[in-house]
């Protein structure tokens, strides 16, 4: 099969390796098209990130079509649409033609929506899911989300809107940004531009003047020091990007925050499938019943090394205007 491979110096190729097999409890999935995330081109940067570096070959969620089965699999059959958040637990990355993946972390494909709008849903979905459900927030708590109009935020900010959540504020950083919040149904006063206006002193005063109940960070360092030095005392604070810094540590420490560290890969490395297997259906049925809506996504282009570099170098500069950023490779 053909893939774009990682090299040691950084330098992303496309070559011909060799289609992995699926083993007894696996099945193997014809990639249609597969997701961009922020952690891709952290894997390549950050020490940390790095080492969830399974394969040579990057991606971490996708859509396709089964098309072979292991011995043990029963719930698909050769032909059946699905999508999948494959994390670190697939037999290669997503930049590839074809994917060995557990079947248990597999899921049928929504029925109203693409490949490629399907393809985005997994990782912002699952970690958009897991906020919520650790938070156990009450309708009425103040949120403060920073970041809102990237790929995590916007399947937050639907799913919160969705469940009848109502007091919340949202930062963003241009106007394409502001305009995909109000889409989602926010208005002009819950977001604050935060390269026009201060956020600490703004946030405040659209809250009446009183600290947030809960702070979900999706930007970290310097605005998570802010979403910080927002927070209630004994408030809750949601880091999805572990970007924390020592001053936001301090911070949250001096308030007695409780913080919810938001990570999808752990339940992969304690092969607890079921956490996938449950949130993806959630998603699934969410998406059917038209309860929330896909992502608003850009094709980058097709299976080449110069989508992965174009992609990549879109989410190192936070360029995704609010979109989830997407590559065809093989079109169904």
């Amino acid at each position: 099969m053909k893939a774009i491979v990682l090299h040691q110096k950084g330098e992303f190729k496309l070559e011909e390796v060799d289609t992995p097999q699926p083993k007894e409890q696996q099945v193997q999935v014809k990639i249609a098209a597969a997701g961009f995330n922020p952690i891709d081109y952290q894997m390549t940067e950050n020490a940390m990130e790095r080492k969830l570096l399974h394969s040579s070959i990057l991606g971490r969620e996708f859509s396709g079509i089964i098309s072979a089965i292991g011995e043990r699999v029963t719930d698909f059959k050769i032909g059946d649409p699905v999508f999948c958040g494959s994390g670190s637990m697939g037999s290669n990355g997503t930049y590839a033609e074809y994917i060995c993946v557990p079947a248990a972390i597999v899921m049928h494909l929504p029925k109203n929506i693409s490949f490629e709008e399907s393809a985005g849903i997994s990782s912002v979905g699952l970690t958009a899911l897991q906020s919520i459900n650790r938070m156990k927030a009450n309708l009425t708590d103040s949120i403060l989300v920073t970041g809102g109009a990237g790929g995590v935020g916007n399947m937050l900010l639907k799913l919160l809107l969705s469940k009848g959540y109502v007091n919340l504020i949202v930062t963003a950083g241009n106007e394409n940004s502001i305009a995909a919040l109000l889409d989602l149904g926010l208005k002009p006063r819950q977001i604050i531009n935060y390269r026009k206006d201060q956020v600490y002193e703004t946030a405040l005063a659209l809250n009446n003047n009183k600290y947030f109940d809960f702070a979900v960070d999706l930007v970290g360092n310097e605005i998570g020091l802010t979403a910080a030095k927002l927070l209630k005392i004994n408030g809750t604070y949601v880091d999805v990007t572990n970007f924390s810094t020592p001053d936001s540590r301090e911070v949250l420490f001096s308030r007695g925050a409780t913080i919810l560290n938001i990570s999808n890969y752990a339940f992969g490395l304690e092969k607890q499938y079921d956490y996938y297997k449950k949130g993806l259906n959630e998603l699934r049925i969410l998406l059917e019943n038209k309860s929330i809506t896909p992502p608003m996504i850009e094709i980058v282009g097709n299976l080449e090394d110069e989508t992965v570099l174009k992609a990549l170098n879109i989410l190192r500069e936070n360029k995704t205007n609010g979109k989830k950023l997407i590559m065809q490779i093989n079109p169904l």
